[in-house]
């Protein structure tokens, strides 16, 4: 009777027990991706770690990672990642999960190695692309507008062969903010022909954000921002180099640069950073000319001396950029005749000839800036953030004089800034995070007497205050952000007109703007994001004043001081789609631009003793502009991937239902690539083929001088490989081709496409040897 009594208990007790271990599910999957939260850029090498289960899992190159056969339950996974702060999450596990994690720059402990950084990155929903590693050395030697066209959206507004400006979706000088090393830029931006005073090899990593960003950083940000990061400063007892040498056959250039850095051995945590670059070159060529007075001469320096621990960093920045360019000699005729002949010939009538010697007409910048910033981290985790910077931008542009006096500058301007900015970030807490802020800009412009010419712009005085708020909702797939902004605006101008009476005016403007935006992750292979925001941008002083001859431009321009500030209501759309092979990037956005301010063509000359020019004015109009941007990637086989990038823009003129001038035409970038790791000493051996298509302009407005160009293709070819130097240096070694069959084209966003063709065949050799 026993025995079976127990037989039956043990029976009963075996099914409740294999009852209960039918229920504990154990075959669960967690996926995820790792991100950066401020560029969306996938993390490597991530610990990924539930604690209460003992697994873990690194996430791979693309950020992916996978935890299997994980048992229904309630969980804290934990991901940390050197450099990033540790993030924590929650998990109930009832099924499987799909995870994006974004991480925040930060410091991270790992036993006695103590690393502390402070990252001054863009927190945005809206759609950030970079550059950055082999891409961006690829590119040096280029000027910041050549520089960005490897951006899908991104393209340049060229004035010759020389200057050139970025255009973010069809926007582009004051509309566009370039932040330098966390400075806010500020030159004579107002130029078409004024391309930015910057050295692209100070920087790391570019990065473009493509959104209407006026509530971060203010008026100027209503077409996109462009940030120009250099490295961290190291906080430890390292040393460390680079050194780059580029040659280029056409316009036989030369361009060198070096940096160094270092931290200190005795003090914790203090670092240094030197970094020069020079350039020379000649005369460009075309594919059957050269293009007399086309060269370059470039010295530019920088240097930055920092200390960083676990509650302070302090940092102070200085950088000179100083630059002789030459203006096309044809630019500028002598009559109306010779004007209109050379329209029609479309071309220099001569062959020229190689020189590096600059004539007038052209330009002689010098711009400087100096900077001091700090960070502290409070008790409650949150961190104060202050900046100053003190820029100084001189500005001569030299004209053909009849009679001498051709060593006297035309236009000779001088511009003081000061920028002050102060912001707070509040510690994360229930999935929130965000920063309250006040920025301040003043400037003082004046024409330095002497030119003998009316100045195009007046002297004056400005001061923009801004106040701003931003809050970011995270967890779990989703994050969403908004934020709102204040600016207040004063200026003061006077100048005196052509009959030597002083006018002066003042102006007062001020405005509210706000975003909001979010991304949403539906797993780690498909993410979309949305951002919509307001913007504004006061007329500009030239756009107010300008009564002349604009002598870098060769062209007559007249403003208005009457005109009202543009307001814009900017919507982008992203798509992302990252896969074991590749991924893809599909944008779209619509900017409504109520009172736009454009430079039109009037199709008149100005006939005058310094020759015969084309006539622009400026005006205003509701405007729209749209379009798309794709962008993708795909490994075809273990050796070789392709890329595709491609840009569509339209834009209109709301009131008169006609198009707006210099908006870039639609074009397609192609290429595909071999790779080979090893073949002998040489490793990460490449070959790349890539073709550009430009469509024809076909959506120009009628008054434009001479008929848009036409379409044009031309093929680029390149052949990298790294060559070690011992177990630490190397030398990286890159030989490109571009245009190789030398093709003649013309590119409607180059403003001198009415009198020259652009550049011919270029070889370069670019060489980079780390240290």
């Amino acid at each position: 009777m026993r025995s079976k009594l127990l037989f039956t208990i043990t029976l009963i007790c075996f099914l409740l027990l294999q009852k209960g271990f039918g229920q504990e599910k154990c075959s669960f999957e967690i996926r995820g991706k790792v991100l950066v939260q401020e560029s969306h850029k996938p993390i490597s090498n991530a610990v990924i770690w539930v604690e209460a289960i003992r697994k873990g899992a690194l996430s791979d190159q693309n950020g992916n990672f996978q935890l299997d056969n994980v048992c229904e339950g309630h969980y804290i996974l934990s991901v940390k990642v050197l450099g990033y702060r540790e993030h924590k999450q929650q998990l109930n596990v009832h099924g499987n999960i799909d995870l994006t994690i974004r991480m925040l720059q930060g410091e991270y402990t790992m036993e006695e190695i103590e690393v502390t950084g402070h990252q001054e990155a863009i927190h945005s929903t809206g759609t950030v692309s970079s550059l950055e590693g082999e891409i961006l050395d690829e590119r040096r030697g280029e000027n910041l507008g050549e520089t960005l066209k490897k951006i899908a959206g991104v393209n340049s507004f060229s004035t010759g062969a020389s200057i050139s400006k970025p255009v973010i979706h069809g926007l582009h000088s004051n509309r566009i903010m370039i932040m330098n090393n966390g400075v806010k830029q500020e030159g004579q931006q107002w130029g078409v022909e004024h391309a930015p005073e910057i050295d692209p090899f100070m920087a790391e990593q570019i990065t473009v954000v493509k959104g209407a960003e006026a509530v971060r950083f203010g008026p100027e940000a209503m077409g996109g921002v462009i940030l120009l990061d250099p490295p961290k400063l190291p906080i430890s007892d390292t040393k460390k180099g680079e050194f780059h040498l580029i040659g280029n056959t056409n316009g036989r250039s030369g361009t060198a640069s070096f940096t160094y850095e270092g931290g200190s051995s005795k003090w914790k945590g203090l670092g240094y950073r030197v970094q020069a670059s020079g350039k020379t070159s000649g005369n460009i060529q075309s594919p059957s000319y050269f293009q007399n007075n086309t060269g370059l001469r470039e010295l530019n320096f920088s240097g930055a001396l920092g200390y960083s621990s676990k509650k302070l960093g302090v940092e102070l920045f200085y950088s000179r950029f100083d630059s002789k360019m030459g203006i096309l000699s044809e630019a500028h005729t002598g009559n109306l005749s010779d004007l209109e002949a050379i329209i029609e010939n479309g071309r220099p009538f001569g062959e020229g000839k190689f020189s590096y010697s600059i004539q007038n007409p052209r330009q002689e910048v010098l711009h400087q800036i100096w900077k001091t910033k700090a960070h502290y981290h409070l008790k409650n985790d949150g961190v104060l953030n202050f900046k100053y910077a003190f820029q100084k931008n001189n500005r001569q542009e030299y004209d053909k004089r009849r009679g001498g006096n051709n060593d006297r500058a035309a236009l000779d301007l001088e511009l003081f800034s000061n920028t002050f900015d102060f912001s707070y970030d509040h510690p994360v807490k229930d999935h929130w995070n965000g920063s309250i802020g006040l920025s301040v800009l003043q400037q003082v412009n004046n024409n330095i007497p002497g030119t003998g010419v009316t100045p195009l712009i007046p002297n004056y005085d400005l001061i923009n205050l801004g106040v701003y708020a931003i809050e970011k909702f995270t967890k779990g797939h989703v994050e969403l952000e908004g934020g709102i902004r204040y600016d207040y605006r004063y200026s003061d101008a006077a100048r005196y007109d052509a009959d030597q009476e002083l006018i002066e005016r003042d102006f007062t403007f001020n405005n509210l703007t706000a975003f909001i935006g979010g991304i949403y992750s539906f797993n780690s292979s498909w993410m979309i994001s949305s951002n919509i925001g307001s913007a504004w941008r006061p007329p500009n002083i030239n756009e107010q004043f300008s009564q002349g001859l604009h002598h870098g431009a060769a062209a007559v321009e007249i403003g208005n001081p009457d005109f009202k500030s543009e307001q814009a209501y900017k919507w982008v759309n992203t798509l992302y789609h990252t896969h074991q092979k590749g991924e893809v990037e599909l944008t779209a956005y619509y900017n409504k631009i109520n009172n736009y301010i454009f430079l039109n063509p009037t199709g008149e000359q100005f006939v005058s003793l310094r020759g015969t020019f084309n006539v622009y004015q400026y005006e205003q109009t509701n405007a729209a502009l749209w379009g798309l941007d794709l962008s993708s990637h795909y490994q075809l086989l273990p050796f070789s991937s392709w890329y595709f990038r491609a840009s569509l823009i339209r834009a209109k003129d709301l009131e008169s239902r006609g198009y707006l001038p210099f908006i870039p035409t639609d074009r397609i970038d192609t290429g595909i690539s071999f790779t080979k790791e090893n073949i002998g000493s040489f490793t990460q051996n490449k070959f790349t083929l890539n073709s550009l298509i430009v469509f024809k302009q076909n959506r120009a407005p009628d008054s434009e001088i001479a008929p848009s160009p036409g379409a044009y293709q031309i093929f680029n070819a390149g052949v990298s490989t790294v060559f070690p130097l011992g177990d630490k240096n190397l030398i990286k070694a890159n030989l490109m081709v571009k245009n190789i069959l030398n093709t003649a084209y013309k590119d409607y966003m180059n403003r001198f496409r009415f009198y020259t063709h652009e550049m011919g065949r270029n070889i370069t050799l670019r060489l980079k040897y780390e240290f």
